[in-house]
């Protein structure tokens, strides 16, 4: 990246023009154009009241979700080339040295700082902080910012400022929508979904109902483009989806798998957390008598640690640049 830096800077004589793109048709017509696809975004948002209202709808996580399956269909498709991974694949990956992480031992070091914080500060000043933080709230007035970095400096932890402000406001709650209908539509391979729906048929007529499944995310892993991309193609394909609520507990995720009826549970996993979640999950499953319930997961997993989780119950693991269509026809012939 910094030679490419320097290369357009010492050999493209880029930096003794004022305005290279100047009259460029292209880069003219492409800022234009992206100009006014952002006013109808924000002239859409200013339309709900705002910003904070525009979020409680829940359409920003819906439109973000629509461009992220849209995307994903185009990759599968072949028609957006990532290099590496649908295009250009190399014969053979060599094993990538990856950081293990011993979650265990991070979460007993953090409970043991938190202790030792808790002990060390004083309790009265904690008590102060929290309470304006409280106020201010409740009142509408002064500034939050101010007083939760003057409650850090006394050391109060991130979950009392929050719980602080949560007395007063509650917590929000986001709403779930899968984005239905767009990844088939972007991904018009009319031999697979004929296909796909044939074989979700069949399943209905065996077993009485369409297969459904339980898409969840666990632990302090926010990222869930990649498990809301699954819901809304899996969807699409006929299953029944259900989407656990984010940082979920594996007590919980078993809780909603089995209260749900779901034939399997699907795990996004994007940090790191898979080794030690994923096999809590499945024996959750197995304490509560739900072992015909399968575990199926995809993130960034490193192909070392496939088997650990293989040896634990995982029935498939599909890790990046794994197209969708193949995962949904895996999934299938799981459930047969």
């Amino acid at each position: 990246a910094r030679n490419t830096q320097l290369i357009l800077q010492e050999e493209t004589n880029i930096t003794k023009v004022d305005d290279p793109w100047g009259g460029s048709y292209m880069m003219e017509s492409l800022t234009e154009e992206m100009y006014q696809e952002a006013k109808k975004i924000v002239d859409e948002v200013t339309s709900e009241g705002g910003m904070s209202k525009y979020i409680e709808t829940g359409k920003p996580k819906l439109n973000i979700e629509k461009s992220a399956a849209r995307r994903q269909a185009d990759i599968d498709s072949g028609k957006e080339v990532i290099v590496g991974v649908n295009k250009y694949k190399v014969r053979s990956e060599e094993d990538v040295e990856t950081l293990e992480i011993d979650n265990h031992k991070v979460r007993t070091a953090q409970i043991r700082r938190l202790k030792t914080i808790k002990e060390q500060r004083d309790d009265e000043v904690v008590r102060e902080c929290l309470e304006k933080i409280e106020k201010a709230a409740e009142k509408n007035k002064g500034n939050l910012l101010e007083l939760s970095i003057e409650a850090s400096r006394a050391r109060c932890t991130v979950g009392e400022i929050s719980s602080a402000m949560e007395k007063v406001w509650g917590r929000y709650s986001a709403t779930h929508h899968t984005a239905t209908g767009v990844y088939k539509e972007t991904n018009m391979n009319n031999d697979f979904w004929s296909l796909v729906e044939k074989e979700i048929k069949e399943f209905e007529k065996i077993n009485g109902r369409r297969p459904r499944m339980l898409v969840a995310k666990m632990g302090q892993d926010g990222h869930d483009r990649g498990a809301k991309v699954i819901a809304s193609a899996f969807s699409d394909a006929g299953f029944d989806i259900d989407i656990a609520p984010m940082f979920s507990t594996p007590k919980e995720v078993s809780h909603q798998a089995i209260d749900n009826d779901v034939h399997l549970i699907g795990v996004s996993s994007q940090a790191a957390g898979h080794k030690t979640l994923i096999p809590e999950l499945i024996e959750e499953l197995k304490n509560k008598g739900a072992n015909d319930i399968h575990v199926i997961c995809g993130g960034v997993i490193p192909k070392k640690d496939y088997n650990d989780l293989l040896k634990a119950g995982v029935k498939c693991i599909f890790g990046p640049g794994t197209p969708i269509t193949h995962s949904i026809q895996e999934v299938i012939k799981l459930l047969k």
